[in-house]
């Protein structure tokens, strides 16, 4: 029997992180129960991040920083350049990282527990966004699974995901095979979740928190509360942002060649079908409308 902790290895993507970027790293390196090996892929930067993760890499033999190949011009390319370029086959469990949040000791342990005990092969979970201004609020993101939600939300934040190695080796391998398609993808997370939920891998969305998710101005992506976030989120839907994204992710999994295929003549009857079909394709009740929303809006836009 084996009774060594799991290896896990966490990605972590950073750009412009030196406020909070020792905070996260330290609470990794804490995990309890688990081995855990960090790699750093950093995006061109202006204020120091590069040289000072180069120089924490070197203090420590478990944090590796990969060469400069930036600038990336976004999370979502950083993350697949650190999928591609990371062998992780030698671990148990791949895990993707913020640069600006802080995990609980037992992330890691709980989410890999999961994973093996109830033969999961991909594990998120909800999260406590807190502000500089001292507010604390839980995001929940554990609604029932439905049909097709993955075609259109991720599973969550992406620094919440772990991977078992088999699911992580072949999502790796899509990516190579559609390597410049999946440069247009903007969030990693989705795809990653549109991944394996198509090719019928089992995801487990924990309704217990295992990190703080910190909300400042730089979020790329944020905690998806207050007017603000709800006025961006239209307006992705009205510019046809939205729209470009489920085509392209439905392209890149493969496996909806009925569902949604965009064409001159019929794009439109699509897309209304969609409406009918808005039960399926999302978890949450108050999205489930947003969705219905986003549709009528793609077709006058259109």
């Amino acid at each position: 029997m084996n009774t060594s902790p799991p290896k896990v290895a966490v990605l972590m993507a950073a750009y412009n992180g030196m406020a909070w970027i020792e905070d996260q790293l330290e609470s990794i390196l804490k995990q309890v129960n688990v081995g855990v090996s960090v790699y750093i892929s950093v995006d061109t930067s202006t204020d120091n991040t590069e040289s000072w993760c180069s120089a924490y890499a070197e203090r420590r033999s478990n944090v590796t920083m990969l060469p400069n190949a930036g600038p990336f011009g976004g999370a979502a390319r950083n993350f697949f350049r650190l999928i591609r370029d990371v062998d992780f086959s030698s671990f148990d469990y791949v895990a993707f990282a913020d640069q600006d949040d802080i995990w609980y000791p037992h992330k890691l342990e709980r989410a890999t527990s999961v994973l093996d005990l109830e033969r999961y092969d991909a594990y998120s979970s909800n999260v406590v966004a807190f502000w500089p201004d001292g507010r604390r609020r839980l995001i929940d993101k554990s609604q029932p699974q439905t049909q097709l939600d993955y075609l259109f939300e991720a599973a969550g934040p992406g620094c919440t995901y772990v991977l078992t190695r088999k699911l992580a080796l072949e999502f790796k391998m899509s990516l190579e095979e559609h390597w410049n398609s999946a440069q247009n993808v903007s969030l990693h997370d989705w795809y990653c979740y549109a991944f394996a939920r198509s090719h019928d891998f089992r995801w487990f969305i924990d309704p217990a928190p295992g990190m703080d998710y910190r909300q400042h101005s730089g979020n790329q992506v944020g905690a998806n509360v207050g007017i603000a976030s709800l006025t961006t989120r239209l307006k992705n839907i009205a510019d046809g942002w939205w729209l470009e994204q489920v085509l392209l992710i439905d392209y890149l999994t493969g496996r909806n060649p009925a569902l949604i295929r965009k064409s001159e003549h019929a794009s439109h009857l699509l897309i209304l079908r969609l409406i009918f079909k808005a039960a399926q394709c999302r978890r949450r009740r108050r999205d489930k409308f947003l969705f219905i929303v986003a549709c009528l809006a793609s077709v006058i836009r259109n």
